[in-house]
């Protein structure tokens, strides 16, 4: 029986392919309702804004305007009803009803607005959606986006003369267009973005990710705006304290259009102050520069949206409490606190746990309100100053020699193995994938530190890939080498192989191993140290660094030191379970690294301990995965013994035949 390294491959990704599957169901279940009530409100704003253009008066002065009116009121009506039945369909059904009677008998604009508007709130209400970005939008991105996507048919500045809008029939929407914009919200802009418009050139903008999109909708909201509008719109902020307690959120800045203002605004006020929000959104979130504070606003959101039933908002949410608010401080409170650090990992971990299995939502509350009591003692003890200098050189010193470690036990292995076996001429693939990733890691330093910021999905996907694409090919090697420690298989590898040139592919797969392993902890070093770095204490954790270095130097010689002196069907045997080892423990790490990506699900278990250096996370799916793995590996060492003592019997057996 040869084991492929495809066929463990294949059994990994299938692990992982069920291990999503719930993950995937539950959003898919969520899409239906969702997506339809989208396109329902995104056909009752069109209405409120350009019913005006059909009908005057009680005249119709726009006869394929009106025609257009007469079917969105109606194809709202219908989608409507198509809903799944909720206490509030029968209601909507009405409102909806009503709007198609004011249509018919063409009510004035400012009556047709109204209903829209009113059966738009309602609709969301009952069939609850995403209303606002997790986090302020890139404004600056989303210019570039704009250049990029969209300023062929709107233009440069917005203003409808693109290259591409000659001929267009409807014509692109000029963004510039004031009073259209007094009737169109942040969250209108982005469904267009999101869903497109029906009859017209506008795509659906589907592909980009939900920030971008939001990001653009905020980006060409403002284009009708003045600067002088923004001053002026800073200035209410500043002096008007009702204002400030009105926008306490984004979904507040979203939700808000000039025309449908609450407010004790007059109509200038209303322009200038939408101006204002749109272009600085993050006024409105609590000390906007604090990460603990942002990982409370989004929590705070994240209960908002599961109160309202929009399950998979409050997931999103949730996640990005964790990756865009808490994770960027880990290292810090890792190196005063860890078992602080960990207890708040450990209980975000369980909230999207709970917020997944539809938990009651007293239970999901009280999980967020223990949540915000140990954000509490995370900032006592970050803002304590207590212990920098120890913290830094402990917190340096512990990172880079643990995460160091496991790299270089496999690194490690692979030169002794290439040693015993006399192909040291193969060794400089092995060095090379090593000497790369720690390049590849300086390239990373000095771009986390000047040029981008690496988001939280982006590093747990990173690490959780890596790990388990390592995990994977030791796996495979750790099965190969236990096949060659049993007796007499090494001497048969050597007289057919070693004799021969190992062949690229070969040797470029050592060197692929050696970058992926050693970049994977590389980075996730990095990242630490970049975040230890912003606190200060920089000869403190350059002193750390050093005594890490010098311990994993001192590791490195002496295994090989060891190594040299063991016979090779030992050494063989050794490897074998040393790797076997590594490949659980990352695949439990990729596993939990994909969990916080957001990636798979996450099913607690709550009696089973954190145990990290052993890649053991309190959840089933990992828990899983670390089983597969050792049970692939258990049996197919079963299964090497078992063929080496029949190849020892068939010998003997030859042997007796021979002597007789």
């Amino acid at each position: 029986m040869k084991i492929s390294f495809q066929y463990v491959l294949g059994c990994v990704v299938a692990a992982l392919t069920l291990l999503a599957s719930d993950l995937l169901e539950a959003e898919e279940a969520a899409l239906p309702a969702a997506g339809s009530a989208q396109v329902v409100w995104q056909i009752l704003d069109y209405m409120a804004v350009d019913y005006a253009a059909a009908v005057d008066g009680g005249v119709v002065i726009n006869a394929g305007e009106y025609e257009e009116m007469e079917e969105f009121a109606a194809t709202a009506r219908a989608r409507i009803a198509e809903l799944p039945e909720t206490a509030a369909r029968a209601a909507l059904v009405e409102q909806a009803e009503a709007l198609v009677a004011a249509v018919e008998r063409k009510a004035r604009p400012d009556e047709v607005a109204t209903l829209a508007r009113g059966l738009a709130r309602a609709l969301l209400e009952a069939y609850p959606v995403v209303m606002a970005p997790s986090s302020p939008p890139d404004l600056a991105r989303a210019r570039v986006l704009y250049a990029e996507n969209c300023a062929t048919c709107h233009g440069a500045t917005g203003d409808a003369d693109g290259p591409a809008a000659e001929g267009m029939d409807p014509p692109p929407i000029a963004f510039t267009d004031l009073e259209r914009a007094r009737e169109r919200s942040v969250f209108g802009l982005y469904q267009a973005i999101s869903q497109g418009l029906e009859g017209t050139a506008m795509a659906s903008y589907q592909w980009m990710s939900q920030d971008d999109r939001w990001a653009l909708a905020f980006y060409v909201g403002s284009m009708a705006f003045t600067g002088r509008d923004v001053e002026a719109g800073k200035q209410l902020w500043e002096t008007r304290p009702d204002i400030r307690q009105t926008f306490a959120s984004l979904e507040d800045v979203t939700s808000f259009a000039p025309a449908s203002r609450g407010l004790a605004l007059d109509d200038g006020e209303a322009v200038a102050l939408t101006a204002f929000l749109r272009r600085h959104p993050e006024i409105v979130l609590p000390s906007p520069g604090g990460q603990l504070d942002r990982t409370r606003h989004i929590l705070g959101e994240a209960a908002r949206q599961y109160s309202r039933g929009d399950v998979r908002a409050a997931r999103d949410l949730a996640l990005s409490a964790y990756l865009d608010g808490f994770e960027p401080v880990e290292p810090q409170l890792s190196a005063r606190d860890p078992h602080l650090m960990r207890q708040i990992e450990s209980a975000m971990l369980e909230l999207r746990g709970l917020i997944s299995d539809r938990a009651p939502v007293p239970r999901v509350e009280a999980q967020i309100d223990r949540i915000r009591a140990l954000l509490d003692q995370a900032e006592q003890t970050l803002a304590s100053g207590e212990g920098g200098v120890w913290a830094g050189l402990v917190g340096a010193f512990t990172v880079l020699l643990r995460e160091g470690l496991e790299a270089l036990l496999i690194v490690v292995a692979m030169i002794a193995f290439l040693r015993k076996s006399k192909r040291a001429d193969v060794l400089p693939y092995v060095h090379g994938g090593w000497i790369a990733a720690l390049a590849a890691g300086g390239l990373t330093w000095a771009a986390a530190t000047w040029l981008i910021s690496i988001g939280g999905v982006g590093r747990e996907l990173t690490e959780g890939i890596g790990a388990l694409l390592a995990a994977v090919v030791l796996v495979s090697v750790g099965i190969w080498m236990h096949g060659k420690a049993q007796a007499g298989a090494w001497q048969q590898y050597i007289a057919d192989r070693m004799s021969k040139a190992l062949t690229r592919r070969s040797a470029w797969l050592l060197f692929l191993l050696a970058f992926v392993v050693v970049y994977r902890e590389v980075f996730e070093t990095i990242l630490f140290f970049v975040a230890l770095w912003s606190q200060g204490n920089g000869g403190a954790i350059l002193a750390g660094a050093a005594g890490a270095i010098a311990a994993l130097g001192l590791c490195a010689w002496a295994l090989l030191v060891y190594s040299r002196r063991l016979p090779i069907e030992q050494f063989f045997r050794y490897s074998a379970i040393l790797i076997a080892v590594l490949a659980v423990v990352l695949a439990g790490k990729g596993v939990a690294a994909l969990q916080e990506a957001g990636w798979l699900a996450a099913a607690p278990l709550t009696w089973l301990p954190r145990v990290e250096i052993a890649g053991l996370f309190p959840t089933a799916q990992g828990l899983v995965v670390q089983c597969a793995v050792a049970i692939v590996l258990v049996l197919a060492f079963w299964y090497n013994g078992r063929m080496s003592a029949r190849a020892r019997a068939s010998k003997a057996l030859a042997e007796n035949e021979r002597q007789h």
